[in-house]
């Protein structure tokens, strides 16, 4: 009979711990939103220096719509397009930029980490390395960018001749999902380099950043050589250029409104280029 006590109460106790195990076990989602929330307090410790940068942030931005406001000061229009739809244009990109920016900025610091041996701790860590890579880092203060990016946007719809339809509001939300993907593929794919050098590979900047300072004109104004490569190499103007023709009635093809949406599909190789470098990944040592 006690032994038969003892075999219920062991029986109640690995029950019980096998409930709690269930408890307590978080999802990716959960976890992401945890990093967030770590990262988010630990800013809110040093709210002055908080400020500043995001002061910074907004003025550096600010630059950008003070190049575009004096440059229509001298010209009325730049290949066909008015300052009102130059601002739409920069505005959808900025934020799109800015969104990635803000929760994929790990990608973007992720040779540091290669350098410095903390890649080889997450490793050890029972839980996805790309997860905690992107909830490595979380740009708070790029929240005054995106804030700017909003006014502008704002002005740029209020302000241009738009015949608004459902279908040109659901454009532009794809035109944001889809610069949000790209620039977050673009930043994958630099953090998949870094394992094959322990260096900083600048030169990715030029589709990072510098694809985020000539976005703020439609691509078709730099030329065919150009638009071609922002099409079929890295697929900007499927986000930027094209649909923006469909919502400034230059084009009427309806498939433009869902073009943008094909950024989702270059997201596939760079995963798989991350992948790639996961299994050749060696230790720096450190």
């Amino acid at each position: 009979m006690e032994n038969g006590r003892s075999a219920f109460h062991g029986r109640s106790a690995f029950h019980g711990r096998s409930e709690f195990q269930e408890k307590t076990v978080i999802g990716p989602i959960q976890l992401y939103t945890h990093y967030i929330s770590v990262i988010v307090r630990s800013k809110m410790q040093y709210k002055k220096s908080f400020f500043l940068y995001s002061l910074g942030m907004f003025l550096t931005s600010f630059c950008v719509f003070l190049s575009i406001y004096f440059m229509f000061q001298r010209f009325s229009q730049v290949k066909g397009f008015t300052y009102q739809e130059v601002l739409l244009c920069h505005a959808i990109v900025l934020m799109g930029f800015t969104l990635a920016e803000i929760y994929a900025r790990g990608f973007d610091c992720f040779s540091g980490m290669v350098r410095s041996g903390e890649f080889d701790r997450i490793l050890l860590r029972p839980r996805s390395a790309l997860l905690q890579v992107l909830g490595s880092r979380f740009e708070l203060g790029r929240v005054s960018r995106l804030l700017q990016a909003a006014v502008i946007f704002t002005y740029g719809i209020c302000s241009s001749n738009i015949h608004w339809t459902l279908r040109k509001v659901f454009t532009v939300v794809c035109m944001l999902m889809g610069c949000c993907a790209l620039f977050s593929g673009l930043f994958l794919i630099y953090a998949a380099l870094s394992f094959f050098t322990l260096e900083g590979l600048e030169f990715m900047n030029i589709f990072t950043y510098g694809l985020n300072e000539h976005g703020k004109y439609p691509m078709g104004i730099y030329g065919n050589v150009i638009l071609w490569i922002t099409t079929f190499i890295v697929p900007f103007a499927p986000v930027q250029y094209y649909p923006l023709l469909y919502l400034l009635d230059r084009r009427q093809e309806l498939y433009l409104s869902f073009l943008p949406l094909t950024s989702f599909l270059f997201l596939v190789p760079c995963y798989m280029l991350w992948r790639f470098g996961m299994k050749h990944y060696q230790s720096s040592g450190s």
